[in-house]
């Protein structure tokens, strides 16, 4: 009976067919050239190719981008959801959604985009996943074009700002805002560490920016040295600033928010996953008035979601996760791990039972991190083994799977890990490994999420030993275990969990 009843399950999983998008959350990467100048109505050029997936069912025929008219978005009606070509927005913002696919606001988008459209401050409380990339993005370019620039502007001078953690979600910010602002003609620059400073500074040097997307250290860098000027900043984002807090960077913040205009002179909108007081002080500072909007964890969670839970052995995890991949193929999954030398250890030794995968962790040089992420982007790589490096700001479309090796320590690092899959209106299915030291940390999940999780034993066919391995185990350098200790000020992990 149990048998039968867990087939049921996962061949429901397999053959789930995916639902059409509702929202561009995120975009695959393609190389962004701005107009010459912006093109009058009706005049746009063909967008550049897209390798990304649209939605099923019947395609809107496309005409030439110079004929291209709002006329064209025809959306059917649909009770409780809003088109996005009833919010007013302009022509060439249109134009780009349609060009994506995309039809419907999600509840965030639907919640935020009239106040902030009319140039309201707003906090926003919501996970990734949710739309809120493209809801401040909108947000921006609505204003740029509604209120063009006059006059010669000195280059490194950008009108709007973007503030992000960590460099992977600045470059994927950076994405998403070449795709939404495609027929705009804005010059969009990313600015964060790890590579590209030269490159960096001499987009900054030689350029009038609109937008640009930034970390605090390397934005702080470049602005000391007279690369940028904030002074003219109409809009600025925040996002994540829960994460901006617990990695120490609320002073370099106080740093750049105090170099642009006053508050009651831009609009500033912030973002976090979690609104503490500590967040809602920072936000009286630096908004004025904001309009607090809040999408509950457990509207992210459960819906898009399938959450499973196994309850297994340590012992016998590998042979659960060795079955799964085999048996269930699924199309592309990301394996999470707590710790970067678990990560190694894992990707190794898939490895030498046959599955091919790739490593994604901190210790992974960031030009091999970008590298690896572009060729999981275009499905060159199925399955990824990561830690939470990739837990967050990871955006990548037709993610069917995540495995949680380990239980996270941290229930919003469960919620962000399976906010990888079922983003923007698809499913997805999460599969967690709660074995007998890790299944304490079930409890305060559930709390987080409000809602209760179904565990389940795997049947026995699910644990059968894998075939033996192929070639010697790789030999790596001793590594001192980790005793505890500190990130630093205001950090919270240690450096081997990233």
């Amino acid at each position: 009976m149990v048998k039968t009843l867990l087939k049921k399950v996962w061949n429901s999983i397999r053959g789930r067919p995916k639902p059409a998008k509702e929202a561009p959350e995120a975009t695959t990467h393609r190389s962004h050239k701005p107009a010459k100048e912006t093109p009058a109505a009706g005049t746009h050029k063909p967008a550049a190719h897209r390798t990304s997936t649209k939605p099923q069912g019947k395609q809107p025929t496309q005409k030439p981008a110079a004929a291209w008219t709002p006329e064209d978005f025809v959306v059917p009606p649909c009770e409780g959801k809003i088109p996005f070509r009833d919010l007013d927005l302009p022509r060439e913002l249109l134009h780009a959604i349609h060009d994506m696919g995309f039809q419907y606001c999600t509840p965030i988008q639907k919640e935020i985009l009239p106040s902030a459209l009319k140039g309201l401050d707003v906090t926003g409380r919501a996970q990734t996943g949710t739309g809120k990339t493209a809801a401040f993005l909108l947000t921006i370019f609505t204003r740029l074009l509604r209120h063009p620039a006059t006059g010669q502007r000195p280059m490194g001078t950008p009108r709007a700002l973007i503030m992000a953690p960590t460099r992977e979600l600045v470059m994927q910010i950076q994405k998403d805002a070449e795709a939404i602002g495609d027929h705009t003609g804005f010059t969009i620059a990313g600015v964060y560490g790890g590579m590209d400073y030269d490159k960096q500074r001499q987009i900054l040097r030689k350029k009038a920016i609109d937008l640009i997307v930034a970390t605090p250290g390397r934005l702080l860098d470049f602005k000391q040295k007279r690369d940028v000027d904030l002074h003219a900043v109409e809009i600025l984002v925040i996002d994540e600033a829960d994460r901006m807090l617990d990695m120490g960077f609320i002073p370099d913040m106080r740093k750049i928010v105090n170099s642009t205009p006053p508050k009651e002179q831009r609009q500033t909108m912030l973002f976090s996953a979690t609104l503490t007081p500590e967040i809602m002080r920072l936000a009286s500072q630096w908004m004025k008035d904001p309009i607090n909007i809040e999408i509950q964890p457990d509207q992210v969670a459960s819906d898009s979601v399938n959450q499973i839970i196994y309850i297994v052995t340590s012992h016998h995890k590998f042979s659960l996760l060795y079955n799964i991949l085999q048996k269930e193929n699924p199309e592309r999954v990301i394996i999470f791990a707590n710790r970067r030398d678990e990560t190694e250890r894992l990707a190794d030794r898939l490895k030498r039972h046959g599955i091919d995968c790739s490593l994604l962790s901190g210790a992974v040089p960031q030009e091999k991190r970008v590298r690896t992420l572009e060729q999981f982007r275009d499905g060159k790589i199925r399955v990824l083994v990561a830690t939470d490096v990739c837990g967050r700001g990871l955006h990548v479309e037709g993610i069917s799977h995540i495995i949680n090796y380990n239980v996270p320590h941290d229930a919003e690092d469960y919620v962000h890990r399976i906010g990888r899959t079922g983003r923007a209106g698809a499913t997805g299915t999460s599969i967690t490994f709660a074995c007998e030291e890790e299944s304490f940390y079930l409890p305060q999940i559930e709390t987080y999420i409000g809602r209760a999780i179904k565990c389940t034993m795997p049947e026995e066919a699910w644990l059968a030993t894998p075939p033996p391995p192929s070639g010697p185990e790789p030999r790596r350098e001793h590594r001192r275990p980790y005793s505890g200790g500190s990130r630093g000020p205001s950090r919270r992990r240690p450096p081997s969990r990233r």
